[in-house]
């Protein structure tokens, strides 16, 4: 299985500074922050954090977004692969004054001493790029059409937007409810929300379909837009289906972006009609509503309370009337025989669902209805026991489940991809998942056998199957042929088999692959939901740490750590407490914590991994010296420097003696060493540490290798917290340089770089640079990650602190509003960027002499940091001279003297009395002291 390896470097590394000094948050988080002293206090400013993890084999490509990534693990049951594999696109540009144009650039480039414009217009079709070598010369490249980026207000809708599904073939009776529905949809108002519940089966999507397509004959709304709702990730791929069909042009981009995009669309129009079909909860769309002032919309669902909280009007959707069943069942059984109709949909519970499927099966095998009902009474299924409401759901549609799978007998797998797909989301199953069942003619015929008999649907976005089909399927039944326990139990493993192949094609590293992965997670969620924790076998647990890995470095921590504390339970059970799966799983979930800043549980759970890992594989195995790092590097994010630094060069002196003193492995140790000097202040043995690992990483791996661009980097910021802006704004420039030119200019990593540049450029004194490129890279960083992931929100604090330092506090201000909140609704309350958050709200609201807000904010950064830090831990430290020079702007010397001296303490305690932090504060403590003495006089 694949683990984390111990990390390269930390080019867009977290530090806390005092003036033009470092303090680390620590590598691991995926942004970390600079504390910046003035007369006031200390402001915070963040920069990112590209990491890099060391792989398996030697020369192998590493993760490179996160310095304190974790180390590698053998691999045991299933190879893996490390962070950061896979090619990676490279542009070039040729000749002094050249330019290589991105995806994103517009406009006119000028480049070259007193250089002229000559404007070229190019448009690059397909995935093809437009160049411009040379000097003086400028090039005009458009990706997107310009008008594809126009506000949402200016965006008119295509004629007859519609994509509802046709959930019958035929549609029988229903008027009142028809006309119940089109009233309470008619009604005035700025947002109409009409809510139709009822047993699953019983036709509330067919009769939500009939209205839907009713109104986009007539014309009387558009778009009519259908979103399966049954879960986030599917309302967030239905809004992103939307702003496509608006914006075709637009259909590459990521789903969370294209999501946003629809809700902005839908904010700012009229005359639109969204059906949410499937819905679980109304709470579930209450944000979604909140967004949209005008329109109207549809909610199905089986849920029958809550729904006044929306404002909606209510309808409960009953069983169809027995004469409405028999119509329907003839309607679709044409030329079969219907004698004893009456007697089948009485049988059925006259089920809408149930009558479709049977009047289906009459049809495709010319049976009667008696016929049909004579199967039905000699073969019975057993009653689902997870049936909604009046059970017969669950009875009536596995009865016909069975007969159907019967009839399918001579294709053998249409009953095991019905199985296989029961453990998925209901809807948008892409087909490749199936494609190494059997030969391509084999699964094709399989498909639309069961999609004949409408088991299935298809389409060429990919399969659908009903949840109670699904539901049948997964629940086994002695009784049954199609449902004997160990077929099920196969089935559930192929499920998970598939979708670790289908993940195992790309890196989950690398923004290529991404789209692919994205849209399998809400089947890797169906298949970890349905799936009881007990039943995980090894390969179970491959999926989800496999999974954890990139929705971790997606930014959601949450499912990350849930996905690794099931899978590392999972390997303990079937493999031992020793295996080495389970102990790379524990170690995957001790770094998701330390990400996610609990080091109460991240230390500990490290400390366990590296004394097992000594105790099984010996205190020499590669995969016990990078224990050993993982936990210096939780240490060093836990302010404990001397302990970091002290199990850095132990690691250090053992690599050395075991790997050699060029393996990769040792080069990270030198560089993890260095930032640990850096830490401390000690820029005297740090810098020439980073200078020696770039100078061995471009003789290794060459000039070219992620690695060797990422220490480089580091070695740019390990300038800057020495005052050297000369030779980091260079290093800064050519790691950008190098990297637009070997990943791209959208991966992430070139994104960390410009923000880096961007925050040199700030430390010299250039604002107006680093305001233009804060600005850029927060647009790219919402454009590619996301507006929620953690780099997105670090880019935004960054954005604050520039404008913060222009003295643009109303645009300083809002920002950091908005990042604090975001963090808090993200990362949690007690992480530590919303920590840094808070701070830097406080110290905005302090500069704008709104001391009211300022100090209590103060206060509450203190008592939090206190409280999950600890009292010794830099950070908090740091909150401690915060607060105190808030209350020194206010005045109140008495409150603010304990804390400087409190602070100053601390400062001489961890970092050393010589350290220049301890020494900035020493100076201010002095001011203030001096001030309380002429006071006194």
């Amino acid at each position: 299985m694949r683990g984390r390896a111990q990390v390269w470097a930390k080019s867009a590394r977290g530090r806390r500074v005092l003036l033009l000094l470092s303090l680390p948050l620590g590598a691991g988080a995926a942004m970390a922050g600079h504390q910046v002293l003035t007369g006031d206090g200390w402001s915070w400013a963040w920069t990112g954090i590209t990491l890099a993890v060391a792989g398996i084999a030697a020369l192998a490509a590493f993760r490179l977004t996160r310095a304190s990534a974790a180390e590698p693990d053998p691999q045991t049951a299933r190879p893996a692969r490390g962070r950061g594999q896979g090619a990676q696109p490279t542009i070039s540009a040729a000749g002094e004054g050249s330019v290589v144009i991105g995806s994103d650039n517009s406009g006119i480039i000028s480049t070259g001493s007193g250089a002229s414009n000559i404007q070229m217009s190019a448009r690059a079709s397909g995935q093809s790029r437009v160049y411009q070598a040379g000097g003086d010369l400028t090039v005009n490249e458009t990706v997107l059409p310009a008008e594809a980026l126009r506000p949402v207000e200016q965006v008119d809708a295509p004629s007859a937007v519609v994509n509802v599904p046709v959930h019958a073939g035929v549609f029988v009776g229903r008027a009142p409810e028809l006309a119940e529905v089109e009233r309470a949809l008619e009604a005035p108002g700025p947002v109409v929300v009409a809510a139709v519940h009822g047993l699953g089966g019983i036709g509330k999507s067919t009769l939500a379909a009939q209205y839907a397509l009713g109104q986009a004959r007539e014309r009387a709304v558009n778009p009519v837009w259908w979103i399966t709702a049954d879960s986030p990730a599917s309302i967030e791929a239905g809004l992103s289906g939307l702003a496509a069909a608006l914006q075709p042009e637009l259909a590459g981009l990521p789903a969370p972006v294209l999501a946003e995009r629809a809700l902005g669309w839908l904010a700012c129009h009229r005359g639109w009609l969204l059906v949410l079909d499937n819905l679980p909860h109304p709470g579930h769309v209450t944000g979604l509503l909140a967004r949209t002032p005008a329109g109207r919309v549809l909610a199905t669902s089986r849920l029958a309370t809550g729904w006044h909280h929306l404002g909606a009007s209510v309808l409960r959707l009953d069983v169809l009337q027995e004469a409405e069943a028999v119509d329907l069942l003839t309607r679709i059984a044409t030329g079969a025989g219907v004698e004893g109709a009456a007697e089948l949909v009485r049988e059925l519970g006259c089920l809408p669902l149930a009558v479709e499927q049977a009047g289906a099966y009459l049809r495709q095998n010319h049976l009667s209805a008696s016929a049909y009902l004579e199967l039905l009474t000699a073969r019975p299924a057993v009653m689902y026991d997870q049936a909604a409401e009046g059970g017969d759901a669950g009875r009536t549609i596995g009865r016909i489940w069975r007969l159907t799978l019967d009839r399918l007998s001579d294709t053998p797998l249409a009953g095991q991809l019905l199985r296989i797909l029961a453990w998925y989301a209901p809807a948008q199953i892409p087909r490749t998942l199936l494609d190494d069942l059997a030969e391509a003619p084999v699964v094709q015929q399989a498909l639309g056998r069961l999609a004949a008999y409408n088991m299935i649907t298809l389409d060429e976005e990919g399969i659908t199957v009903h949840r109670l089909v699904q539901a049948v399927a997964r629940t086994p039944d002695p009784g049954d042929p199609h449902r004997q326990e160990a077929d099920i139990h196969t089935a559930r493993d192929r499920a998970t088999r598939l979708l670790s192949d289908a993940q195992s094609g790309t890196d989950y590293g690398d923004p290529a692959g991404w789209p692919a992965r994205r849209a399998l997670l809400p089947h890797i969620s169906a298949l970890a939901d349905h799936a009881p924790a007990g039943t995980d076998t090894p390969g179970t647990a491959y999926l989800l740490n496999e999974t954890g890995l990139f929705v971790e470095d997606q930014g959601n921590l949450p499912r990350a750590i849930e996905y690794y504390q099931r899978a590392a339970t999972a390997y303990q059970r079937t493999l031992g407490t020793d295996h080495p799966d389970t102990l790379t799983s524990r170690n995957n979930l001790a770094h998701a914590f330390r990400v996610t800043g609990d080091l109460d549980r991240a230390i500990p759970l490290h400390g366990r991994t590296l004394a097992d890992r000594e105790r099984v594989l010996g205190v020499d195995h590669p995969d016990t010296l990078s224990s050993r790092n993982n936990l210096a590097r939780a240490h060093l994010e836990a302010g404990d420097l001397s302990r970091a630094t002290a199990l850095f060069e132990q690691t250090l002196a053992d690599r050395e003696r075991v790997l050699g003193a060029d393996h990769p492995h040792t080069l990270t140790s030198r560089e993890s060493l260095a930032s640990a000097y850096e830490a401390a202040g000690d820029l005297g043995r740090a810098i020439p540490l980073y200078e020696q690992a770039v100078a061995e990483l471009e003789g290794v791996l060459g000039v070219d290798h992620p690695h060797t661009l990422t220490t480089r980097d580091n070695l740019a910021c390990a300038y800057e917290s020495a005052g050297d802006p000369r030779r980091a704004i260079p290093l800064h420039e050519l790691t950008l340089a190098d990297r637009e030119r070997i990943l791209g200019a959208d991966h992430p990593h070139t994104l960390t770089s410009r923000n880096n540049l961007a925050y040199a450029h700030k430390q010299a004194g250039d604002l107006s640079r680093a305001t233009l490129l804060y600005e850029q890279t927060l647009a790219d960083r919402e454009r590619v990650l996301g507006a929620d992931h953690p780099h997105t929100l670090a880019s935004r604090n960054n954005l604050a602190a520039a404008y913060r330092a222009a003295g643009d506090l109303d645009r300083a201000i809002r920002l950091d509003e908005q990042t604090l909140a975001d963090r808090e609704r993200v990362l949690g309350p007690d992480h530590p960027d919303t920590f840094s958050s808070r701070n830097n709200l406080a110290a905005a609201y302090r500069t704008a002499g709104d001391l009211k807000r300022a100090i209590p904010l103060h206060e509450q950064a203190l008592s939090d940091c206190e409280r999950v830090l600890g009292p010794d831990h830099t950070t908090t430290l740091t909150a401690r001279f915060n607060l105190a020079a808030g209350y020194r702007r206010a005045g109140d010397l008495q409150r603010a003297m304990p804390l400087y001296e409190q602070a100053l303490a601390g400062f001489e305690r961890v970092l050393g009395s010589d350290h220049p932090t301890t020494e900035t504060v020493r100076g201010f403590y002095l001011e203030a002291a001096e001030e309380q003495g002429q006071a006194e006089t």
